[in-house]
């Protein structure tokens, strides 16, 4: 029963990865615009989705 948990978790983390990166790359654009613009407000709310996907990715490649 653990390996089938396993294997479970291993395929969506394998599914999760790509989409994340594509989430990553998307809000590092707004970032990118958001320093642009000189928008501290914007510039705040994307470092912390930066954050939480950062995290996300440690524990999914962990």
């Amino acid at each position: 029963m653990k390996q089938v948990i396993q294997t479970l978790k291993k395929n969506e983390a394998e599914r999760r990865i790509p989409v994340l990166r594509l989430e990553i790359d998307y809000e590092l654009a707004t970032l990118h615009e958001a320093l642009s613009t000189k928008n501290p407000e914007q510039i705040n709310r994307s470092k912390k989705k930066l954050e939480r996907f950062r995290q996300e990715m440690l524990q999914l490649k962990g």
